[in-house]
Parts: structure tokens; sequence; C-alpha cells
């Protein structure tokens, strides 16, 4: 019997089924409920479509798609203003200013879609593929051509059923996802202390004694609010100096995810003197803990370690409340790696709508996410 799979496209959050959330159990990221945050306080340039798969009249598949349009971003990376960026950002307008992601280019690991377990992934992938497809006929109508499609990121063998479906896609590895298991053993900080070799032992003392007269703080709903403004400058000055950027984050973002997620989000102050000088954010998905976004003053930043202690304070969080795995993302992978994280190979697919750059789309692709040189470490005796 050939069962006949139809899809919906939503583009408000609060239309979403009631049933949503029963096939999203595993995963908060895929909850209406943060998807509700996504839309509500997403970056200024971007737009969010959610697809439910349905089977018959029951719905059997989720999944999130993110529209990126260039044109409202100032900064790509303030780090080389020199030829090699106005060539990038040339490239960019003309030919990858409108991405489709099918995915969160806000978080780092499979976010994209969840199944019910009773349905064939080819089934289910085939169907989103028709979504996609429909979408982007949709975007085009409203003015908004779809130059460059990518789905993303999945483990070495979560991509392979995708890359039978999508056969003119090109197969591109980022930058690793940092992953931190908490040894089952360990019951405080102490014990993984205890773990470390004494070179990043001292490492961790040495951090430790230079943050002194820093005073960690969790903020609530309504601190989050009063520092609304400080808490975004700490934390744009992070992110424009990043080497690649494709969105900022609204103003608003961090109360708006705190006042829906409550005690799934946690946000934690750093001040000095009374003054706010840096921040961090967790959220709790199931057993694992993720990092979300942070900032800080730069200046304090080196003279007080303090991201890293910022990495020490999650881990120790982490190991007290019971936490199996720390998802730590990308970027910042050296130190990440000094304290524990290991890298996890993540990949995507892409394609672009013109065939001739399709072609060549691998090169195209290096150019626009350059390589990160690092050298791993190993802090554990």
């Amino acid at each position: 019997m050939n069962t006949t799979y139809s899809f919906e496209i939503y583009n408000s959050a609060s239309l979403l089924p009631l049933e949503w959330n029963s096939l999203a159990i595993e995963n908060i990221f895929l909850t209406r409920e943060y998807l509700e945050v996504l839309e509500k306080s997403s970056p200024v340039n971007m737009i969010c479509h959610f697809i439910g798969i349905y089977e018959e009249a029951k719905l059997v598949g989720i999944a999130l798609t993110q529209f990126l349009f260039a044109e409202k971003l100032e900064s790509f990376g303030e780090r080389d203003k020199c030829l090699k960026t106005s060539v990038r950002n040339f490239a960019f307008k003309n030919f990858a200013s409108h991405v489709l992601f099918v995915g969160n280019n806000m978080l780092t690991g499979q976010n994209a879609f969840a199944f019910d377990k009773s349905i064939k992934d080819f089934n289910a992938i085939k169907t989103l593929q028709r979504a996609i497809n429909q979408l982007k006929k949709e975007l085009k109508a409203n003015g908004k051509k779809v130059h460059i499609t990518s789905i993303k990121d999945f483990t070495e063998t979560e991509i392979k059923p995708l890359q039978a479906e999508f056969k003119n896609n090109y197969t591109f590895s980022t930058q690793p996802n940092m992953v931190f298991d908490i040894d089952k053993n360990w019951k405080t900080e102490q014990d993984y202390i205890d773990a470390l070799s004494k070179k990043y032992r001292d490492q961790y003392k040495r951090a430790r004694k230079k943050s002194e007269g820093i005073e960690k703080q969790k903020m609530s709903l309504a601190d989050i609010k009063k520092y609304e403004d400080v808490i975004y400058d700490l934390y744009f000055h992070v992110a424009k100096n990043a080497p690649f950027n494709t969105f900022f984050l609204a103003r608003n973002h961090f109360s708006f995810f705190k006042e829906i997620m409550k005690d799934n989000f946690l946000f934690y102050g750093y001040f000095l003197d009374g003054q706010l000088i840096g921040f961090n954010t967790l959220i709790k998905n199931g057993n694992v803990m993720d990092t979300y976004f942070l900032g800080y003053d730069e200046s304090i930043q080196r003279e007080k370690m303090l991201y890293l202690n910022m990495l020490y304070d999650m881990i120790a969080y982490s190991i007290k409340k019971g936490f199996s795995t720390i998802v730590f993302a990308r970027t910042a992978l050296e130190i990440k790696s000094s304290v524990g994280a290991k890298p996890i190979k993540m990949y995507g697919l892409i394609t672009h709508s013109n065939a001739l750059i399709n072609h060549n789309i691998g090169r195209f692709f290096n150019y626009l996410e350059p390589k990160t040189e690092w050298q791993e470490r190993n802090p554990f005796k």
C-alpha cells in the first residue's frame, strides 16, 4: 500500500498544530515555545518558516527553515577590512545574499527536523524536499529569490540519507562541534579538576586566581530587562569580531527567551565593581546542556581570563546538575579543547540556484567559509 504524505508550511509559530510538541520531545529547539522565541525575537534579516509533514491527517514530521537575506547586515566580520572583504561582499550580494537554511543557523547540531519513529526516512525526506521547493516558489513570488539552499548540521551517519535524496547538492564540512562528555563518576567540580593533568590544573588555578573580584550572578527576567542595553553591547562586541557573521540577534532576544523558556534558559551575569562586564547563557535540552550566546568587555576579558572562567563555570554547573554532555558549539576551538571538549565533524548540504555556480559550489563555499587552523589539546591525565 502506497502511503501519501503531504506537507503544510506555517509562517508563524502561533499557527502550529497542537500535537507539534509530541514530535519535539527529544529536542527543545523544535518545540513550539522555542520556535516562538525564534520568530518573535529573530535577527532582523531572518524569516522563519515551519513545516509539518502529514501521513493522511496525522502529523509525522516537523522541520524548521530560516531564510536569511544579507541586505540588512552591516558586518560580515570586521576583521579583514580590505579588498578580500569587498570582493566577498560583492560575491555575497549578487550570488549568496539570499540563503535558505533548513535547520537552525544560530545553533550547532541537528536541529532541522524530527520524524515520527513509524515513518521511513526516505519518505519523510522526499516530502521535506517537496516542501522546500514549494517554499522557494512562495518566497520568489514575494520577490525573494533563494540563491543558496543549505541543510545543516549533521554527523557523518545523519547526513547519509539526505545525500541519497538531495542528489545535486555539494556536501560540505564546517568547523567541528565542540562537545564535552561528562564522566559518569564526576559529581562535583573538584572531580573534574582532579582528572586534569598538571599543566591544565595549573591553567585552571591561574584562571581562577585572575578572576578574583568578579562576581557571578544568575539573572532573572527583570534583571535581564534592566541591563538589556549593556547586554546587547557586550554581545555585539563579540559577534561583530567573529570572522564571519550571517546575522545579529534582536535587542530583546535574551529577555524574550527567558520569558518564554523560563528555567530551561539560564542567564549568568559577571560583575566587576558593580558593572556588568560579561554574560553567558545556557539552554537545558534534556540531559544535554547547550551553551548559547555570550558577551564580554574585551579589555577585562583578557586581563581576567573571563572567557576561560566562563567555560569552567559551565562545566561545573553541568556536572553539579547531572547533565551528561555539554555542547560548546563552534568557534574558539582551541580554548574549548583545552578544557576537555572534543571536536565532532559536522556536515551539511548546499546547492545554488545558478547551475554554473552550483557546478563550482565547492570552490565557492571554501572561499566564503575560511578554514580554521587550530591545535587540539587533551587536558586530562
